[in-house]
């Protein structure tokens, strides 16, 4: 990028992001009693432009499964970061879409529509440079009182940067964002940058979590989600997104020395007898490759043996069954 067209998009941010938002001063004194400061943060999108993998690199873990499978996040998802003074409450949402019309797919877009109007800042996530159909129909969900802050993620998949400028400028035009923060996700150093431009749109109140949790989904919840995204990625594109995980048994064991073992039994429940076979794979490989990777994660995250055994069941029709798809956790 030559200097003209760099100081041309370095001006644009500057335009975005100059004064915007409430200040935190220094980091000294605080109205608040404890000097604590504390907000609720939707990550927003349409599929696939990398919310999960936002939140995980906010909160430093995995807490958000990830796939290219369109809404392969299908819950309000809590992570938490506490930094200093500030505990930063993060919401994962499903993608938004209206391609499907099912019980399910209503069921998820009423939780991002639930989570955007109940948050002290919102995150609106795109792919840099890029601006769909679908990112409009996730912006039209955006409240005027909350602020939002434009995520340009991808931003090192972008090769032209000199395009950006004007495509930041054209969203500026689409909806009146807080500021701009093109990015990467997997860049540390972004996300450090990002955290500072969250707090000071954070109220000055206690925290709503302890300083070392990370989440308010429980284990059980985790595992399901694991299994889930290996499922997804052992079968890509050939298994219908209605495909769901449900945990049917979760126990710990203690041994003598007081070392931890959890059993879990999960049940991958599939619409049709050809998704089931596809599922097990040639001699029941593709579901025990399907395990193994569960299970060793599943460890790594939760620092104990795990033994899991899963099963596959047909469930027909069960994503157009709104009793059905409440019964399997769904909102």
């Amino acid at each position: 990028m030559n200097a003209t067209k760099k100081q041309a998009t370095d001006d644009l941010l500057m335009l975005g992001n100059a004064e915007k938002g409430p200040k935190n001063g220094d980091g000294g004194e605080s109205a608040s009693p404890e000097g604590r400061r504390c907000g609720l943060i939707a990550i927003v999108g349409k599929p696939n432009v990398g919310k999960s993998t936002l939140m995980n690199a906010l909160v430093g873990q995995k807490i958000s499964i990830t796939s290219r499978k369109a809404q392969t996040t299908r819950h309000r998802i809590t992570g938490i970061a506490t930094r200093g003074a500030t505990q930063f409450v993060f919401v994962d949402t499903p993608g938004f879409q209206t391609l499907h019309n099912t019980a399910l797919n209503k069921s998820l877009n009423k939780t991002v529509q639930g989570a955007v109007g109940d948050v002290d800042l919102v995150l609106f996530v795109v792919e840099a440079g890029s601006f769909t159909p679908a990112d409009a129909r996730v912006l039209a969900l955006l409240k005027s009182g909350v602020p939002a802050l434009l995520i340009a993620n991808k931003l090192d998949t972008v090769h032209r940067r000199a395009e950006i400028a004007p495509w930041l400028l054209s969203m500026q035009q689409r909806h009146t964002f807080a500021e701009f923060v093109p990015m990467s996700a997997k860049n540390a150093k972004d996300i450090e940058r990002l955290f500072g431009i969250c707090e000071k749109y954070l109220p000055e109140q206690p925290w709503a979590y302890g300083e070392d949790e990370l989440t308010d989904r429980s284990e059980r919840f985790l595992a399901s989600e694991i299994v889930r995204e290996k499922l997804f990625r052992f079968t890509g594109d050939e298994l219908p997104y209605t495909s769901t995980v449900v945990i049917d048994k979760f126990e710990d064991e203690f041994g003598r020395n007081k070392s931890r073992l959890a059993r879990i039994a999960a049940t991958i429940v599939v619409e049709r007898d050809g998704h089931k076979a596809m599922v097990i794979g040639e001699k029941g490989e593709r579901l025990k490759r399907i395990g193994t990777e569960a299970r060793q994660e599943l460890e790594r995250l939760m620092d104990c043996k795990v033994f899991l055994e899963l099963w596959v069941k047909v469930r027909s029709g069960w994503a157009d069954d709104e009793a059905r798809v409440r019964s399997f956790g769904y909102e």
